[in-house]
């Protein structure tokens, strides 16, 4: 990581995966000065490879991150092994204090944390998250192809992942784990072949290091190579609550994002948000996209604030007097 952190940046960009990432790898190319703090906590860091990302189909997570930030690098952003604990201030004059107790300056902040996937309390679950215990067909779906799957009713997206899921194995079960499983929802599983089983679910059992299959209350061992389990989704930006940003409950009741504008924009201005922090649904690709998206929006909205300053003053755009107006922004003074 980088060793030397200045006082002030253009961009603080909070969270080093592919939306952070991608977004620091365009500010940069823009020539804007960047900093990207990295928790170092990816979602899909129990994860072999990342799927449907095209050109890099089924490269390891940790691998497709340290090209990232190899790349963000290069252009002369800073990333740095870090984690904000709040953030206060205005657009021109953020602050944000990290756990080490530094405080960085920025004009504008790209919030890419990403989110927590709250799993159930289900004995051997979580244990097994991220290699056969699974979230996401279009992720996972043909690592398990043609295998004995399982899916545990967790919440109302649950049927609808049962189904996607047999598009990838004709042994699907839904574990509907004491839930009632209204009529309409059963023939739609019926069509698609889908044994439902209404038990209350014991625990996930394994055997020599792999998914062994559901265990019942009453004793009953349902083998499965795959168990699909829809957690909660839960974005992460408490840091942000200084600033009156906290996250909503979903409008699909799955979980908590922090909305934003068709253009990326947060409620507070110069606070943009992108990937899974906002879209829990996002792939790599999507969140990367999202992330390259929100940082065009900052720059043009820095070459705004860069044109109407000029104007004020009555004076032609100078990148050295903006350098200037930095460094001052950097001692109280916004952009």
């Amino acid at each position: 990581m980088d060793a030397q952190v200045e006082d002030f940046y253009e961009v603080l960009v909070i969270g080093g995966g592919a939306a952070g990432l991608s977004g620091a790898l365009t500010l940069a190319r823009a020539r804007r000065s960047v900093l990207v703090v990295d928790a170092g906590e990816p979602r899909n860091a129990p994860a072999a490879g990342v799927h449907g990302l095209l050109g890099l189909e089924g490269t390891p997570p940790g691998e497709l991150l340290e090209r990232g930030r190899a790349e963000a690098r290069s252009y002369g952003a800073h990333v740095m092994r870090g984690r904000v604990r709040s953030v206060e201030g205005e657009a021109g004059a953020f602050e944000a204090l990290l756990e080490d107790g530094r405080t960085v300056r920025a004009a504008r902040v790209l919030v890419a944390t990403g989110l927590v996937d709250e799993l159930p309390d289900v004995p051997g679950l979580a244990e097994r998250w991220g290699r056969d215990v699974l979230h996401c067909p279009y992720c996972h779906g043909w690592e398990v192809r043609d295998e004995p799957i399982g899916v545990l009713a967790t919440g109302p997206m649950s049927v609808h992942q049962a189904l996607m899921f047999s598009q990838w194995s004709a042994d699907v079960v839904f574990f509907a784990n004491g839930t009632a499983v209204e009529t309409e929802q059963a023939e739609r599983l019926a069509v698609r072949g889908i044994e439902v089983i209404e038990d209350p679910v014991a625990g996930v059992e394994t055997v020599d290091d792999a998914l062994a299959g559901v265990r019942l209350v009453g004793g009953e061992l349902v083998e499965r190579r795959a168990l699909a389990v829809a957690g909660r989704m839960v974005a992460r930006v408490d840091f942000l609550a200084p600033l009156g940003l906290a996250p909503v409950a979903h409008p699909m009741g799955v979980g908590e994002n922090l909305p934003v504008d068709a253009m990326g924009r947060a409620a507070v201005a110069g606070v943009w948000v992108a990937g899974n922090a906002t879209d829990v649904s996002a792939q790599v690709g999507a969140s990367g996209a999202a992330g390259t998206f929100a940082a065009a929006q900052i720059n043009a909205d820095l070459i705004n604030g860069e044109i109407d300053r000029a104007l004020a003053d009555r004076r032609p755009f100078s990148a050295a007097a903006e350098r200037e107006v930095a460094a001052r922004a950097g001692q109280g003074r916004g952009l």
